[in-house]
């Protein structure tokens, strides 16, 4: 019988916890299978990119709902930057409630959404709403269900490509583990390519998972009640996604929260008592790393919190240097495992934590309003 995590596979069943050890433990799998798919798609998927990026004035917003919106919270800052194309990470929530803030008539767009299920109410209809609103509108759909609306809506429409990630990506669990990463890693994969920085961070989080997974499990036996993650750029993408995992996971019995690391000394730092825990997701730029470090230093000072722990290569035994977007990666693992520690240790039900139904797999109990040409 297989372990994961620590846990018989009799044990995980026993909790309801089995699909998310599974996703969470198969994705430096999956991050390669992705990557090798976009790779093998490539010349279909310039073929209908660039004539979109040969336009000047092109837009291009990443949206999502919950956990897929992180995704373009985590990228957006490395693509902007890597491109010299500006990237912007706009929710579809904000989209469909306020649709004449985010969305422009006359700018010609690109929507990449994404989504596990395809079926989020928000995410289906921010689509159709740039449809209505922009006159000339495009639509890169990543998604893990052949079968959801985002994917089929996009079949046969010549504005529109989907692609879809690998088998096994639909995630099974309640919280998106699996899904998020093969989603980040293929937009990476297509926009800004680099297969060695993508090894790097699939070995980092290999040898975590061989080598480093028990002695988490005792760290997560800490009495903690509030979680705080912290990362500059990009990586407070990857920290707000950390912050929803533990909140989704313990069923909000830890309480999470997510700032950059210079935006907490401006008011949130006030909630730093000794039931506080802090992860740092620290920066491998130089530049970000000085500012990193001189919070580090004034949170070991103050001497106020239950544990700070710090991400970065030397957790992971990795040598060679690695951009923070692709650190990100094995950051989101640790995390996602530290999540499900929590979760099983509360003996609450992983793959269902909320199984009174208040909070969902996929949204349910959105009311969608039309919007008047007027609006």
């Amino acid at each position: 019988m297989s372990v994961l995590l620590t846990y018989p596979q009799s044990s995980l069943e026993s909790q309801n916890g089995y699909w998310t050890a599974r996703e969470i433990c198969q994705q430096p799998r999956v991050w390669r299978e992705a990557n090798n798919r976009i790779e093998s798609k490539r010349a279909e998927i310039n073929a209908w990119l660039q004539p979109l990026l040969a336009q000047k004035d092109l837009r291009i917003i990443l949206t999502g709902a919950g956990t897929s919106a992180y995704v373009g919270d985590a990228i957006a800052p490395h693509l902007s930057k890597q491109t010299g194309r500006l990237f912007e990470a706009v929710s579809t929530t904000d989209i469909v409630s306020n649709t004449p803030q985010y969305l422009l008539k006359n700018i010609p767009t690109l929507l990449i959404s994404y989504g596990r299920s395809g079926n989020s109410p928000e995410s289906v209809a921010a689509v159709e709403l740039a449809n209505q609103v922009i006159d000339n509108c495009y639509h890169l759909v990543i998604t893990c269900n052949p079968e959801g609306n985002l994917a089929i809506n996009a079949n046969g429409k010549a504005n529109a490509f989907s692609l879809l990630m690998p088998e096994g990506t639909l995630d099974q669990s309640f919280a998106m583990t699996s899904s998020f990463t093969s989603m980040l890693v293929s937009t990476l994969a297509i926009f800004s390519p680099n297969t060695k920085q993508l090894e790097l961070a699939a070995k980092s989080a290999e040898n975590f998972l061989e080598n480093h997974v028990d002695a988490l499990k005792k760290h997560a036996l800490l009495p903690t009640k509030r979680l705080v993650f912290l990362g500059a750029g990009g990586l407070q993408g990857f920290a707000r996604e950390a912050a929803l995992k533990v909140l989704e996971l313990t069923a909000g019995q830890v309480l999470s929260y997510c700032e950059s690391p210079l935006g907490f000394r401006h008011g949130p730092k006030s909630l730093m008592d000794e039931a506080t825990e802090v992860i740092f997701f620290s920066s491998n730029d130089p530049y970000t790393k000085l500012y990193d470090q001189d919070l580090v230093d004034e949170l070991k000072r103050d001497d106020q919190g239950l544990a700070l722990t710090i991400l970065d290569k030397a957790l992971f035994s990795q040598v060679d240097d690695i951009d923070d977007v692709w650190a990100g990666l094995p950051y989101i693992l640790y995390c996602q495992i530290f999540a499900f520690f929590k979760s099983m240790q509360a003996n609450i039900t992983p793959d269902n934590p909320c199984p009174t139904g208040e909070v969902n797999r996929v949204v349910q109990g959105v009311t969608l309003y039309p919007l008047n040409s007027a609006d």
